[in-house]
């Protein structure tokens, strides 16, 4: 039997045709489509993307399954452990989506705290009339203390980041370890929750979504923050309360929110479009060409991997 590749989507990049035309044959198919699950009776390998779940029902359903790579770090839409229990490997794509990340992250902490999307409105509109000593004043971040859940490459790189523009990082790490974190350009210490939440004024997001970090902010450890902090999120929706950060900004308790991921996405709670000081993204986080290119190589060098034992 030829090997099948079952992809849900394209990948940027010539990285997947070239993996289709190395183990033929590739097969596109939108997730969960009758021609998907038809074709999954056979496939060898999985392609899905972040928001495109696998039940343990449907790796019953394809008995020559080998592999499932996911266009993702995260592999929480993905039944790890019933993967490991059949021998089905499972590919992600760490390590080249670091700066990307981060980027958007420091994007979303300047739109957010210099209301660049006001702005911007304000000019488009025509209602700008010139400049006012108090139109549309923003928060300045020098010396403010940042505060980042998750010392990996992720924080790592986004701390690197709020150290240039002037700010104090710490970091909460979810393993429960301590000392400090090498930044390259100084350190920045590891503290515990309730240490980093009372002291952030700006808090951002870059740990996974698990059973650990599963709602992680609800509202009595959003209410340690300062009042007026702002929250950077990036990492996956699920982690943050969304309901109590929304309750919250309506109060003028929290400065800010910025979001890159929601829990439950593509479905955004529909608060958040009417929330004040907000900056709301579609899931951007890696969304250069050059890390999405990335991203393919290194899932389909995976699978391939897998493939060739």
């Amino acid at each position: 039997m030829s090997t099948r590749i079952l992809s849900t989507s394209p990948l940027v990049g010539p990285a997947l045709a070239e993996l289709g035309a190395r183990f033929p044959a590739l097969l596109l198919a939108r997730h969960r489509s009758p021609e998907w699950r038809t074709a999954l009776r056979e496939a060898s390998a999985l392609v899905v993307m972040l928001s495109e779940p696998i039940s343990e029902a449907e790796l019953d359903a394809a008995p020559a399954l080998r592999v499932i790579g996911t266009y993702s770090v995260g592999v929480n839409h993905l039944p790890v452990e019933a993967c490991r229990a059949r021998g089905i490997d499972v590919v992600n794509t760490p390590g080249v989506l670091t700066d990307a990340t981060a980027d958007l992250a420091l994007a979303l902490l300047l739109a957010l705290t210099r209301r660049v999307a006001e702005g911007e409105a304000l000019v488009r509109s025509g209602a700008w009339t010139g400049w006012a000593p108090d139109q549309l004043l923003g928060v300045g971040l020098a010396g403010k203390a940042c505060g980042i859940l998750g010392s990996g490459p992720i924080g790592r790189a986004f701390a690197r980041r709020a150290w240039a523009l002037g700010m104090v990082p710490s970091f909460w790490d979810r393993e429960g370890r301590g000392g400090e974190v090498d930044l390259g350009v100084g350190t920045a210490p590891r503290v515990p929750l309730s240490e980093l939440l009372a002291r952030s004024a700006v808090l951002s997001l870059h740990c996974p979504l698990t059973d650990q970090t599963r709602g992680l902010l609800d509202r009595a450890a959003l209410e340690r923050l300062p009042a007026g902090a702002v929250i950077i999120d990036t990492a996956r929706g699920g982690i943050l309360d969304e309901a109590a950060a929304i309750d919250l900004l309506e109060a003028g308790r929290l400065g800010g929110v910025g979001l890159d991921v929601y829990d439950g996405e593509p479905r955004v709670d529909p608060r958040w479009l009417r929330a004040p000081r907000t900056v709301l993204l579609p899931h951007l986080g890696s969304a250069t060409t050059e890390t999405r290119a990335a991203m393919a190589r290194v899932l389909c060098d995976g699978l391939a991997g897998v493939l060739s034992r």
